[in-house]
């Protein structure tokens, strides 16, 4: 909570970036080559006061290119949009110290998220 009572902007990144974790290191799917986030996009949408109840962070995936992806996110209760963000992925090898491409499994898992959401959004 910041001074004027609500949800700190740098505190929806770290919701996003819980959710984005749960989602990519799931013991049967994981990302053990490696990932960087290359960029964030957040629009908050209301402020979220202080309070004792979770909100939902839903979380799909937008697009998926050959060495990227975006995954977004709303940020919510029932009805309630909070913040709606994106973040572009970039698949990393850390022993060489530069990106790589996604590996066909990779794209597998992720095609599984794909944006029948962002469909329902759009309309």
């Amino acid at each position: 909570m910041d001074a004027y009572g609500h949800v700190n902007n740098v505190v929806f990144l770290r919701y996003l970036e819980e959710a984005r974790i749960d989602f990519l290191f799931r013991p049967e799917k994981d990302f053990k080559q490696g990932s960087v986030v290359a960029r964030h996009e957040i629009d908050y949408k209301r402020q979220l006061v202080h309070r004792h109840h979770p909100v939902d962070v839903e979380l799909w995936v937008t697009e998926i290119r050959a060495a990227s992806f975006t995954l977004t996110y709303e940020v919510k209760d029932e009805d309630v949009v909070y913040v709606r963000a994106s973040t572009v992925i970039v698949p990393f090898d850390f022993e060489r110290q530069r990106p790589r491409r996604i590996t066909a499994e990779e794209r597998e898992f992720l095609q599984e998220y794909t944006d029948a959401k962002e469909e329902a959004v759009a309309a």
